[in-house]
């Protein structure tokens, strides 16, 4: 029905009046012209009383059942609401509405014939009848609108107008107290140096924390020992969030003797007690340091959202944690019956180089039932593997062996990754009840959270370092050649032969393994492919594309070794003139990988994490579902090109 069409109505009457008079002064002028007027007059008059008696029962019948069903045959009650009402009919229009709608809605003026749907914007009234209820607002003010189906095709609306109900609760939370934690990451490194130094950087981020706190009306307080504490208001939150926390570059501004300063930021937001915003903020700071630092982690309702990370991890010279650690383990073993090591799925040099180590270890200096848990078949590492067995018994076991062989005491060592959708058997991991956890990786949202020693140390170059320190403090005089030579493939591995992410402790443990007979002409070797393979990688690197500073490549190979193919043209793509990232995109049956790579000037986890992946600053990768390899690179460039954006404002 056309808007406004049937209040014509009295306006057809009085038309079909002034044709009947007409239609009489012409019977005294032409008699058949008088009959033809007189028929269409009459056949006129006829349609307009027929649609004004149907307009009239349609509104009547309308209004009768509704006014029936609410207040018990009488019309009037309806215009006793106290809030705005309104009728429409099967058709949609609006055929009645109390004077209070009129009012406050239509500003006085009558609505009947429009479209009830032009009071319900970004609505309609069919998907909302007799449903929970729908926010709108009009003229300034806000409603909660409800539907009611009144039997005959239309409905009834009642607007209850909330509009400083709203306003009060926005207010609330808008005034929700969010604490934030904040810790200076890399004090030691300037206190080392000289104290006339430390205390100048240290007066230089407080001075930035305090500017930050001020800046958004913050309460600052120093908690000590490089620890603060700010307390916002929830509505200054999301102005923080829009300008992506300048407070982290501004600290990384402050640098001496070729340090930068770096801060971490845990930030809790929803809770409505402060103490329980400041529990959460802890472990928004956890998860922040455990990320590599530099960077803020806000968590709300168990979520996390995470700004910055584009400076590389803070290396940590004192290895007494790794002692401390190393006791934890020691326990945890000799309460155990047997002891399983495992790593990550397609598992490389580093992680298996680390559990050939702490198997050792295991067996040899705690008598312990030991095996390491590996899929042969998608391995990356099948020369250590091989390597591993030329001497000894074979140490490495199947998933579906290990699962048969679990007890109630038995240990599970998770090495080269915390994550429990990563791991080389997830129905493994479930069985154990006892589990330790050795990684490198920067932190996920879904690590492993139940682990009797969570070592977690996202400065250290790769895990096989990290089980050198391991193994030193505790009996190591088992440890022989073969085990040195794993350990050190995969340190080399994971530092591209000792280029990105060395520290001091990775050379020292490169020397702890060298003493102990590790050979790097043995080791190098692991490292050699085959012609295909390296056919493929060079296919790979002369196919890639130079996209915001990032070298990006694919191949559509899918028969061969081409994980192996497309990581070794990932690392070889970095030595490419102005490439500071390279990515390579390979098809791996139903699934789509992306193999990242960096020298740390692009974090490459963040991006892989967009995607659905993790991994490390320099190193990075992700597995995506229900995609082709076009929509695959158009996802990635549009993230590359968001994360830079993101590491220039920040």
């Amino acid at each position: 029905m056309k808007k406004k069409l049937w209040t014509l109505t009295p306006w057809f009457i009085i038309f079909g009046v002034v044709m009947l008079l007409m239609t009489s002064f012409m019977s005294t002028y032409n008699y058949l012209l008088f009959l033809v007027e007189l028929g269409l007059t009459v056949f006129s008059t006829g349609i307009v009383i027929s649609l004004s008696l149907r307009f009239r029962n349609y509104i009547r019948a309308t209004v009768r059942w509704t006014a029936e069903r609410i207040a018990g045959f009488d019309p009037d009650f309806l215009e006793k609401f106290k809030f705005p009402v309104v009728v429409s009919g099967e058709m949609g229009d609006i055929i009645w509405c109390n004077a209070r709608f009129r009012k406050a809605l239509c500003g006085g003026k009558s609505p009947e014939g429009d479209a009830v749907n032009a009071y319900l914007p970004g609505f309609n009234i069919n998907d909302i009848i007799d449903g929970e209820g729908v926010d709108i607002a009009i003229d300034g003010r806000e409603y909660t609108v409800y539907a009611i189906s009144n039997g005959s095709g239309g409905a009834v609306c009642q607007f209850i107008d909330n509009t400083d109900y709203k306003q009060t609760s926005r207010d609330f939370h808008a005034n929700i107290p969010a604490v934030a934690l904040v810790t200076f990451d890399n004090a030691e490194d300037f206190y080392s140096d000289s104290e006339e130094s430390y205390s100048s950087v240290l007066i230089s981020v407080e001075a930035n924390i305090q500017g930050w706190a001020m800046d958004y009306n913050g309460m600052y307080k120093r908690l000590g020992n490089n620890r603060y504490m700010v307390i916002f208001r929830d509505a200054d939150v999301e102005r923080m969030i829009a300008q992506k926390f300048p407070v982290l570059k501004n600290v990384r501004s402050i640098s001496a003797n070729r340090h930068i300063a770096t801060i971490s930021v845990g930030l809790c937001r929803g809770c409505r007690l402060v103490r329980e915003s400041e529990m959460n903020a802890r472990k928004a700071l956890e998860m922040a340091l455990g990320r590599g630092g530099d960077q803020v982690a806000i968590i709300k309702d168990g979520n996390f959202e995470f700004f910055g990370g584009t400076a590389a991890a803070a290396e940590k010279v004192s290895k007494v944690r790794m002692r401390v650690i190393a006791n934890a383990i020691s326990r945890a073993v000799n309460d155990s019956d047997k002891v399983y090591i495992m790593g990550h799925r397609f598992s490389d040099l580093d992680c298996v180089g680390a559990a050939v180590g702490m198997q050792c270890i295991m067996q040899k200096s705690f008598d312990r039932y030991s095996r390491i848990v590996i899929n042969r078949d998608t391995s990356m590492a099948q020369m250590l593997i091989d390597y591993a067995e030329e001497s000894h018994d074979s140490v490495f076991i199947s998933p579906e062996e290990a699962l048969k062989g679990v007890t109630a005491k038995s240990l599970l060592i998770i090495v080269d990754t915390h994550l429990k959708n990563s791991l080389e058997s997830p129905e493994l991991y479930e069985k154990c009840k006892r589990v330790v956890v050795i990684d490198h990786h920067r932190r996920a949202v879904n690590y492993i959270n139940n682990a009797l020693v969570f070592c977690h140390e996202p400065s250290a170059s790769s895990a096989s370092e990290m089980c050198c320190e391991i193994i030193s403090y505790l009996d190591d005089k088992k440890l022989g050649y073969v085990q040195a030579d794993a350990l050190l493939a995969g340190i080399m591995l994971d530092t591209k032969n000792f280029v990105i992410k060395t520290g001091v402790r990775t050379f020292e443990a490169a020397a702890y393994l060298r003493r102990k007979g590790a050979n790097t002409l043995t080791v190098k070797e692991m490292f050699s492919g085959s012609i295909e393979t390296y056919r493929e990688k060079v296919d790979i690197v002369c196919r890639s594309e130079i996209y915001e500073n990032c070298a990006i490549s694919t191949s559509t190979r899918k028969e061969g070794d081409v994980r192996l193919a497309a990581a070794q043209a990932a690392d070889e793509m970095l030595t490419l003139k102005g490439v500071s990232a390279s990515f390579v995109v390979f098809p791996d049956g139903e699934r789509i990988n992306i193999s990242a790579r960096s020298y740390g000037r692009i974090n490459v986890q963040v991006i892989m994490e967009r995607m659905g992946g993790g991994g490390h600053q320099t190193m990075a990768a992700t597995q995506l579902y229900e995609t082709t390899m076009e929509d695959a690179i158009v996802q990635l460039k549009d993230i590359i090109s968001g994360t830079i954006d993101e590491s220039e404002a920040v």
